[in-house]
Parts: structure tokens; C-alpha cells; sequence
């Protein structure tokens, strides 16, 4: 650290700290957005699930308005989260201030990644107080010590490490989007049955009375309604057949359970040992916290020693197993594993899905992670003392199955999507640890921001 580094209190560097603690907003469905501590989260504003009305805005934001580029902290509940205001005009809840700081002394951006670190956290932390949740008051917030280097090289820090996180938000803004794609056509595919809609209205033959709604729709589409490629449309029948259980459903195709479109359905186990089988570096261990719908989160991944993995060989994960919450909170959460975290065991809270050869696993997993499906599972264990799903429970559940030439057909347009996803979210894990790496070392002096430019630039 230079010695033209300057040591302040937080109050003294900011030119504003908007807090609006005790006050607790009239909430709507629509509206201005609403910026709430829980969707602070790993330097970020998570999607908005909460707004006010426009008509109270100048009412309830009487304490300051916040700014683009603004820092917003959660200061309770939990404490210390982090994140950048964007361009939208928000409103701030409980447990968020807002901090601003003053013009050519502190850098916005800057003081993000000031406020991640953790000489900052560790004071947040000890000056926080409360047992079940702690939280920290605006009095000793004020206190917190900030370090930093003249205006022009926070400039600098703050451009190369939001080099990072820009590519890494643009990541997950083109995963979101590949995702989407892939949704799409698995519902218009296999729980829709637009292609075998769009041929009975070609062949003239009957449509179903609870079909006749989306047929309406799609025939209303016109020349917007582009057809599939011939050798796949042919796929698909042109007419529906009654099924007792399921209602209308593609004529040919058949009800299975999940066992007989399954070579595994087994949960995992804990490695024996203690604490002391668990390492820094060793093969991963996943758990419930990893499993969110539709995405692996490395975020508390554990590792085990190779001794302790070993023992655990029945219960290894492979390339496309459909990882799934079968107890706690979390149940009912399920995504495919990452590739990039193999060789990789799976604890007793999480089930190992694996697909039987010529069986698509990502149409087993979207049939998983859909909301009928997840409405159903949670039936199953209504009235239970704690949230759970068996082995027999996933074994017995019954889909709809096309022949397996439409799941390769599925496979032929989906695959490259969900490949692409794999490749974009390996990159972003490699650039998420990048920028942990260095971030310590900018904030510190110990790493000249030359070295620093060279090492992203080799990476973005």
C-alpha cells in the first residue's frame, strides 16, 4: 500500500447515505421497483419481485433519492450484501442504505468492491450486533475505516475488476436467454403439442375440446406460424388419443414412470470421517445448497479428500446426471450437474437422476423442473412432518413419452443451447474467480494495476 493512500471513516468520504430503516413501504404487483434486502445478493441486484405505486414514490422516498451508480449495503438480514445500482428509478426498503461517495475522493464502483472485501467485512461483522440476526447501526456503519489510492487508480481498479463482472453479467444474461429458447420448445413440443396441433388442423381432423383453445391460437397465427422442418414435423401425428389418467395426448405416444426412462434413481451418502475428511482442495461433495432449478451454484460447494471419495465410489456423479432436492427447504430443486465440477460425490440430500440410454436427460429434467410437476411432487408430501420426497416417490412419477426418435430430435435442437450454457457458465466460474483473486491484491497495493490489466485481458 502506497503512502498516498488515505485511511478515512466512511462518513467522511461520502456525499450521501440514504437509510430508510422504521419505514415500511405499501407494496404492489406493478410499479416502481422495489430494491429489499434478500435481493441483494452476490454483488448484485437480483430479479425484482416487489414494487410500490408511482403515486407514492415522492411520499416514501422523502430521505433521498437514489442514483444510478450508487452502492446499495443490506445492514441486516443478512449483513454486508452488496450491489451497484443500474439506471432504473427504484425505491429502497427496509435494511438497505444507500451510499454515495463524494465526488473525486471516492469512486462509486470503487467502493463496491471496497465494501465486498474483507478488511470491510470483517469490521461490518464486529461491529454488528444482535444474536439470532445481526445487524449493524447507521452510527457504527459511519465508523467503518475505509483504505483507498488517489481517484485515478480507484478509477482504474474498479474498471478492471467490473471488466470481470460485466462479462460475467452478460454471461449469465446470455444463459438466461438460452435457457429460455430451450423452455420454449420443450413446451411447444412435449406439454403444448404444437407440432401434432399444427398437423391435424392441416389434415382437417378434430381437435380435442381442451386443445381446441391453443388451436385457435395457433391457427390465428397465420403465416407467423412457421412450420417445422419436414423431416421433423413428420415426427409428430396428427391426431389425439384419450388417455384415462392424462387426458388427450399425442396419438402413439405412451404414459411411463420415471424408472423405465431411468438406468439410477438413488440418493447419496455422507462421507465418514468427520470434519477432518473435508478439505480445501479435494473432489467435490454436492449438497442441497449446490441444487437450484436450473442451475448449479458452486457458492458452499465442500470438497473431500480422495481417501474419503473413495469410499463414496457408489455414489459418483457423472457428465448429465439430473441432480435433485429430496428433503429440507430445498426440496423439490433440481438442475443438471455442471460439468466443470467432476469428478464430483453427492451427499443424502440430494438424488442422482441418470437417463437410460436413448433417453433425452434434458427432456427427464424439464419435465422435473416443471411447475406441474413440482405441484404434484409437493402433494405427495402434504401432511408430512418434514418436507420430503422417496426414492419411490421419483420412481412412480408418470410422463408423457414420445418415441425416443423425438427426444433425439429435441436433443438435435436443444443440446447445442444447453452445451453452449455449460461452456458460458465454465467461463464465468474461471473470470468469478479471477476477479476474488485479485481483488484482494488491487485493494491491498500488492498487485500493480499493469499486471492486474494484463491478466484480464488475457482472460475476457
Amino acid at each position: 500500500m502506497g503512502s498516498d493512500w488515505t485511511d478515512s471513516a466512511l462518513e467522511d468520504c461520502m456525499s450521501a447515505i440514504i437509510d430508510y430503516r422504521g419505514k415500511t413501504p405499501k407494496k404492489t404487483d406493478t410499479g416502481i421497483p422495489l430494491i429489499t434486502a434478500k435481493i441483494i445478493k452476490d454483488g448484485r441486484i437480483q430479479p425484482v419481485t416487489e414494487f410500490i405505486a408511482p403515486s407514492d414514490y415522492e411520499s416514501w422516498m422523502r430521505r433521498g433519492i437514489p442514483k444510478p451508480g450508487d452502492i446499495v449495503l443490506t445492514t441486516e438480514a443478512p449483513l454486508g450484501e452488496v450491489a451497484e445500482l443500474d439506471d432504473r428509478k427504484v425505491a429502497l426498503a427496509q435494511r438497505v442504505i444507500t451510499l454515495r461517495g463524494k465526488a473525486q475522493v471516492l469512486h462509486n464502483r470503487f467502493l463496491k468492491y471496497l465494501l465486498i472485501s474483507n478488511y470491510v467485512q470483517h469490521q461490518l461483522d464486529g461491529r454488528g450486533t444482535g444474536t439470532t440476526v445481526k445487524g449493524i447501526k447507521q452510527s457504527e456503519l459511519r465508523k467503518v475505516r475505509l483504505r483507498f489510492p488517489p481517484y485515478e487508480e480507484q478509477k482504474a481498479i474498479a474498471h478492471i475488476l467490473g471488466t470481470l463482472d460485466d462479462k460475467i453479467e452478460l454471461n449469465r444474461r446470455m444463459n438466461g436467454t438460452l435457457e429460455s429458447m430451450a423452455r420454449a420448445l420443450f413446451k411447444s413440443w412435449f406439454v403444448d403439442f404444437d407440432p401434432v396441433i399444427d398437423n391435424a388442423l392441416a389434415a382437417g381432423h378434430s381437435i380435442p375440446d381442451p386443445l381446441a383453445a391453443r388451436a385457435s391460437a395457433r391457427r390465428a397465427l397465420g403465416p407467423q406460424r412457421k412450420p417445422l422442418p419436414e423431416n421433423i414435423r413428420t415426427l409428430f401425428p396428427a391426431s389425439f388419443t384419450f388417455d384415462e389418467q392424462m387426458g388427450w395426448i399425442p396419438d402413439g405416444w405412451s404414459i411411463k414412470k420415471l424408472v423405465e426412462l431411468t438406468s439410477d434413481i438413488g440418493s447419496g451418502a455422507t462421507p465418514r470421517g468427520g470434519a477432518k475428511v473435508y478439505v480445501e482442495e479435494g473432489i467435490a461433495l454436492v449438497r442441497s445448497q449446490n441444487v437450484f432449478d436450473r442451475q448449479f451454484v458452486w457458492d458452499g460447494l465442500a470438497r473431500i479428500t480422495d481417501e474419503a471419495a473413495a469410499k463414496l465410489s457408489n455414489v459418483a456423479l457423472r457428465q448429465d446426471d439430473i441432480l435433485f432436492n429430496i428433503t429440507g427447504a430445498s426440496v423439490l430443486r433440481t438442475c443438471i450437474v455442471d460439468p466443470i465440477v467432476l469428478p464430483a460425490r453427492v451427499n443424502q440430500h440430494v438424488a442422482r437422476i441418470r437417463a437410460r440410454a436413448g433417453v433425452s436427460h434434458w427432456f427427464l429434467h424439464e419435465h422435473l423442473v416443471h411447475p406441474k410437476m413440482k405441484n404434484h411432487l409437493i402433494g405427495l408430501s402434504a401432511g408430512a412432518t418434514r418436507e420430503a420426497i422417496t426414492k419411490g416417490d421419483l420412481q412412480g412419477i408418470e410422463l408423457i413419452s414420445p418415441p425416443e426418435v423425438m427426444m433425439d430430435a429435441f436433443n438435435k435442437y436443444a443440446e447445442p443451447l444447453y452445451r453452449k450454457k455449460d461452456v458460458s457458465s465454465g467461463e464465468s466460474q474461471s473470470l468469478d474467480a479471477l476477479r476474488d483473486t485479485l481483488l484482494p491484491k488491487l485493494l491491498s497495493g500488492e498487485l500493480r494495476i499493469p499486471e492486474a490489466e494484463k491478466l484480464v485481458a488475457d482472460s475476457v
